[in-house]
């Protein structure tokens, strides 16, 4: 015989041929030497020595054990006094009795919605190997496919599913505004002048699973419609059409755009055209007929200035023929810049220089 001590919270399971005896609690007992005995700290988990369902097979057994079964599609929380202690995967568990209280929630695998009772805070700690995430930034919206098929539209901040084998996207889109440039488009005027052209268009979605769901690669089309409708407009002006109407392109991008753009769920806010750049033998022929125009202008102006000129000098002869006095004023003041211009006079002669000289100036 042998004897065994089994302490408070043990118990001690007794088998005899590998078959189930009895269960023994706190004390002091002899056993026989052919009876083997299995002490187990309760609360544990339970490793059978022997199959489990053998000893299902007792009462004694059925109410020591908190028995558990997770099937296939199912993952078992074990919480210990409401407090997460576990998580198991499919298979059979036994847990031994004890005072603390163990609770388990099921959940259903074949499901991508927590619809547990668990707090957010679980979730991101104890049970984030178990789920998978996706975050919206606030300025964002998502659209959530599940197996291919849209479910829903979400809104800014973060979403948490089971991880299984169940497929999940989410397409997320920027609510802002946007801008899209339109680069180096080569395109023909209708006077076959060749120039490459820089636009931009402005642009927001307003229906997020339109341009996300419905629609593939929307900015792309967005992209593609408005360089066909700017080689539409330019297509049908000339060159110097077009340089004088540049800034009515926005007025026919918009009414030409508007409609299709509804289809993508976007709306327009507004475009423009940043750059005409011509090529080079054009540029050289646009600046000749420039500074043409600008020399055939400067020589109507001077032309005009030169008759303005001349009228002026016939009207003031016209006064001076027929004012002496005006004249003698005039031919005085021709004197006088004659004179500003003089440093020294030197003046030699005989006697009779100053006869001469009011033979000039003075009126007989």
């Amino acid at each position: 015989m042998k004897n065994i001590q089994v302490n408070a919270n043990q118990i001690a399971l007794v088998l005899k041929n590998k078959a189930f005896k009895r269960l023994l609690g706190e004390g002091s007992y002899w056993l026989w030497g052919n009876e083997e005995v299995f002490i187990y700290e309760k609360g544990n988990a339970f490793a059978a020595p022997i199959e489990l369902n053998m000893l299902l097979q007792h009462a004694e057994i059925i109410e020591a054990l908190d028995v558990v079964e997770v099937k296939d599609n199912e993952m078992m929380v074990q919480f210990e006094d409401n407090r997460f202690k576990t998580v198991f995967g499919p298979g059979k568990y036994a847990f031994w009795r004890s005072i603390k209280n163990y609770t388990y929630t099921a959940i259903d695998l074949n499901k991508i919605e927590i619809t547990e009772d668990f707090s957010p805070q679980l979730i991101t700690t104890k049970l984030l190997p178990y789920v998978r995430s996706y975050t919206v930034e606030a300025y964002e919206k998502g659209v959530l496919i599940v197996d291919g098929k849209f479910v829903r539209v979400l809104d800014g901040g973060t979403y948490y599913w089971w991880k299984n084998t169940i497929s999940i996207q989410v397409a997320k889109a920027d609510m802002r505004q946007l801008q899209l440039e339109i680069s180096g488009q080569e395109i023909l005027t209708k006077d076959k002048a060749n120039l490459r052209l820089n636009a931009f268009v402005q642009y927001r979605i307003t229906d997020i699973v339109k341009a996300m769901y419905e629609n593939k690669d929307y900015e792309k089309q967005v992209y593609v419609l408005l360089q066909l409708v700017l080689r539409e407009y330019i297509g049908g002006l000339t060159l110097d059409e077009l340089l004088d109407k540049k800034d009515s392109i926005v007025d026919f991008v918009l009414k030409n755009t508007a409609d299709k753009l509804v289809g993508l769920g976007i709306e327009i806010k507004g475009c423009g055209i940043r750059d005409i750049i011509l090529p080079g033998d054009m540029k050289e022929i646009m600046n000749q007929v420039l500074m043409a125009e600008k020399k055939a202008q400067a020589n109507i102006i001077m032309r005009r200035e030169e008759t303005a000129s001349m009228r002026s000098l016939l009207n003031t002869a016209k006064l001076m023929e027929e004012n002496e006095t005006l004249w003698k004023l005039k031919e005085m003041e021709y004197v006088e810049k004659i004179a500003d211009k003089i440093n020294t006079i030197s003046v030699s002669g005989n006697g009779q220089i100053l006869d001469q000289l009011k033979q000039i100036f003075v009126k007989n």
